[in-house]
C-alpha cells in the first residue's frame, strides 16, 4: 500500500504531467499497471520503435521524390554520394558526405553561372522526412525568387549527409546552400526534417560553420516558421557573409514575412 507521503507525490505529479502531454509527445506521465507501465503504452513504444527503425532502413523512392522536385523547378537535379548502397551509407557516414565521381564529373560538366543559393534535399536517417520538405521548398524558394535571390536548380542528393552540400554548392558557384535532410529519428518523431545553412560551401567545412533548424514536422516546428527564420538566415548570411556560430538568429526581433508568415511568439 502507498504511504501517504507517496500518494500526495503522485497527486501532484499527474496534473503536471497531464499539462506537459499537451504540449510535446515526449512520454511523460506514462499510465501504470502495478510496477509495469499499461498495456497501452508499451504497445505505443512498440509502433514508434518500429517507425523509427523503418525510417531508417527504408530508402526513398528517388523516382518520386526527383519528380515532385521537377515539378517545383524544372531545371532539378538528381546526384548520388559515394555510397552504393543502404548498408554502406549507415555504415560509412563520411561517403555520404562526398559525391560519386560520376556526379563530381556531372556537375562540373554544368556550365553554371553563380547563384545566391542552392536547395539540397536527401533523405538523411529518415526517409519518412522528405515529405515535409516539398511545400517548405516551393515556399522558400517563391520566397526568394521574389526578392531577387537568385536560386540554383534544386538538388537531390540520394544517400547524402549534411556535408554533401559543401561540393554541391561549391560545384554550382553558389554564395550559400541549404541542406535538408531526414534527421535521425527519436521514438516519437520518426519524420523530422533538419535545415542546415553554410555559407561558402566547399569541402572541408565543419559543423560549427553552419545554422541548423531542427524537428520541421507537424507537431514541431512548423513550415511557416521554418520559411520565416530561414528566409532571415539567409539575407542574414548573405549580407554579412558568413554563417554559423558567428550568425544568431535575431529573425523575431526585426522581421515580417510578406507571404504571411509570422514568427512564434515568446512565451
Amino acid at each position: 500500500m502507498k504511504n501517504k507521503e507517496e500518494a500526495s507525490a503522485e497527486q501532484q505529479i499527474t496534473p503536471i504531467a497531464g499539462r506537459l502531454k499537451n504540449h510535446t509527445n515526449a512520454r511523460v506521465g506514462l499510465r501504470r499497471s502495478g510496477i509495469s507501465i499499461s498495456t497501452d503504452e508499451l504497445l505505443n513504444f512498440q509502433l514508434d520503435f518500429a517507425r523509427a527503425r523503418d525510417a531508417v532502413q527504408r530508402e526513398i523512392d528517388e523516382t518520386d521524390v526527383f519528380q515532385k522536385l521537377q515539378a517545383i523547378d524544372g531545371r532539378a537535379l538528381l546526384v548520388y554520394s559515394a555510397a552504393s548502397s543502404l548498408q554502406m551509407y549507415l555504415q560509412r557516414p563520411d561517403l555520404g558526405r562526398i559525391l560519386s565521381v560520376e556526379s563530381e564529373a556531372q556537375l562540373k560538366a554544368r556550365s553554371s553561372e553563380k547563384s545566391d543559393i542552392c536547395i539540397v534535399l536527401t533523405g538523411g536517417l529518415s526517409s519518412a522526412a522528405i515529405h515535409q520538405a516539398f511545400p517548405l521548398i516551393e515556399r522558400l524558394a517563391a520566397a526568394l525568387q521574389g526578392e531577387g535571390t537568385t536560386v540554383a536548380p534544386l538538388v537531390l542528393a540520394h544517400r547524402g549527409r549534411v556535408a554533401i552540400g559543401d561540393p554541391i554548392g561549391a560545384l554550382l558557384k553558389a554564395q550559400l546552400s541549404l541542406v535538408l535532410v531526414g534527421e535521425r529519428p527519436g521514438m516519437s518523431s520518426s519524420n523530422s526534417l533538419g535545415a542546415y545553412l553554410t555559407y561558402a560551401p566547399q569541402p572541408g567545412k565543419t559543423d560549427e560553420s553552419r545554422n541548423c533548424l531542427s524537428n520541421i514536422r507537424e507537431g514541431g516546428l512548423s513550415v511557416d516558421e521554418a520559411v520565416f527564420t530561414l528566409l532571415w538566415l539567409i539575407r542574414e548570411s548573405i549580407r554579412l557573409k558568413l554563417s554559423g556560430v558567428q550568425l544568431k538568429d535575431r529573425s523575431r526581433e526585426s522581421l515580417t514575412l510578406k507571404d504571411g508568415a509570422k514568427p512564434i511568439a515568446d512565451e
